[in-house]
């Protein structure tokens, strides 16, 4: 009874919408269309400048082109990563440590990867998304704490996430308010996420992950000292302290998040299905082709999502911390720092990656709360169906939405919701690492494809690191 009324509240926002679904899809058929009809225009002109490339260049071109079709949800699960709470604390990191924890970037980068690689394995060779595979080998009390902790950690974010690009906005149009800014972003993330087929949808978010490269050219043009980036990359420094202790649980748990596990699974799962494997069975088992491809899918987005903190580290530390600008309290501060030291380039590029990175990583959020609580009831789930095939998915999304909206009109500190977002990120992670362990490394469950001796000592060291972690941010948050 009660799992029903649950259900019901779930899927009301999805069914009030679709009610008036006649007038949304007029309007969401305006948001759709107009990337596809630049994206179009654009190509017309692309190929006519390469039908005039000397050989070489021809070559080159198709070269860079086949690897650019070959990255897919890896490359948009390592982007998202880098979202404005990621973009905040990795410039907190600059401004209060300058060098010294950029080595970070580098020690987490096989971590993060072997990680979603085991994601991905899990559901190309089962499938199914990550909730299904816990539902259907682990006992439903720990399915639903996952999945309850997921979705409160995941809608944190979002309310910060929506506010931290509200205010790159203001940084770029100082005039407009905050509150048409929110509300817009939050009525055109849950449009575009309900109305645009998710063959459409997922280029999409692939071409937002170039945004990235906006905080690498901010870098540059900030000037930081080369000499000590590349001392302190690679000798470890840490000060035994509660701060820096904070600080270290949130970049680990801002680059090994649980909603990555989650959505990088489904991904896999909705990537077949949009290839026309629409069963189960036709999508259970896999190839050395395909997971040939997902590494270097994997591997290619967790190394630009670590190579960008790097970059952010080292601008912020190269002149916030170098002129004594400690006390960064959102990413949009960070901005605004940078500016009188590192020019209007970098304000620029820094706003801007802001506004970016939060519409690349917001649906993911919402997206991956809903894979997982769809799953989790058995309902169907998936960016594939529209709005009338899956009121409890889109249900979810809606919901995350409204409520992380909702945050940023009860006096939502920025810099401690984007911190303490990654610090609950940190402490939810290790239990849905041991499963993920657990899975990937089961014979039954994974056949030639389980974890080899290699994934199994990252990835239980990993999971060991998070839990020392998580406990260390339980030490550092709460007075002794």
């Amino acid at each position: 009874m009660a799992k029903k009324i649950v259900e019901k509240m779930i899927d009301a926002p999805a069914q009030a919408l679709e009610m008036g679904i006649n007038q949304g899809q007029k309007v969401a058929i305006g948001v759709k269309n107009a990337p596809a009809q630049a994206y179009e225009m654009s190509k017309a002109g692309g190929q006519k400048i390469v039908d005039n490339m000397p050989d070489n260049a021809k070559k080159s071109y198709k070269k860079a082109r086949d690897y650019w079709y070959l990255l897919g949800p890896g490359l948009t699960t390592g982007a998202s990563d880098d979202d404005p709470s990621g973009i905040a604390t990795y410039s907190q990191t600059g401004a209060q440590y300058g060098y010294s924890l950029i080595w970070l970037a580098f020690f987490t980068m096989p971590l993060m990867a072997v990680v979603q690689e085991m994601c991905a394995r899990i559901g190309l060779v089962t499938g199914r998304g990550l909730a299904g595979n816990i539902k259907r080998h682990f006992p439903k009390s720990i399915l639903y704490t996952c999945t309850l902790l997921l979705f409160a950690a995941n809608t944190f974010n979002i309310g910060a996430d929506i506010g931290a690009m509200a205010q790159g906005v203001q940084l770029l149009l100082p005039k407009v308010g905050f509150t048409y800014i929110v509300v817009g972003f939050t009525i055109f993330i849950v449009l575009l996420q309900i109305f645009t087929p998710y063959v459409k949808y997922a280029k999409y978010l692939k071409w937002l992950a170039l945004v990235l490269f906006a905080y690498i050219i901010s870098a540059f043009l900030s000037k930081p000292d080369w000499g000590e980036v590349l001392r302190n990359s690679v000798v470890p420094h840490i000060q035994f302290n509660k701060n820096q202790l904070l600080l270290i649980c949130a970049i680990l748990g801002t680059t090994i998040s649980p909603y990555l596990f989650f959505w990088q699974t489904s991904q896999e799962v909705e990537n077949e299905v949009a290839e026309g494997q629409t069963t189960l069975k036709q999508r259970m088992g896999t190839d050395k082709k395909q997971i040939k491809r997902m590494r270097i899918d994997v591997w290619s987005g967790m190394i630009l999502s670590n190579i960008v903190m790097f970059f952010i580290i080292a601008a912020c530390a190269g002149t916030l911390f170098a002129h004594g600008i400690t006390n960064i309290t959102s990413a949009s501060q960070a901005a605004e720092a940078l500016r009188p030291l590192a020019g209007n380039a970098t304000y620029y590029l820094f706003a801007f990656g802001i506004v970016g990175m939060g519409l690349l990583a917001i649906p993911v959020l919402a997206g991956s709360s809903s894979y997982a609580i769809t799953e989790s009831l058995g309902k169907k789930q998936g960016l594939n169906h529209k709005l009338s095939q899956a009121h409890t998915f889109y249900g979810v999304i809606i919901i995350s939405m409204l409520v992380g909206l909702g945050m940023n009109f009860i006096g939502l500190n920025p810099i401690k919701a984007l911190i303490y977002s990654a610090v609950a990120n940190g402490i939810v992670a290790p239990v849905i690492l041991i499963i993920i362990m657990l899975l990937a490394s089961d014979k039954k469950i994974m056949g030639e494809w389980k974890n080899k001796k290699p994934a199994m000592i990252i990835g239980w060291g990993t999971t060991g690191l998070m839990m020392i972690a998580g406990f260390a941010a339980i030490y550092a948050i709460f007075p002794q």
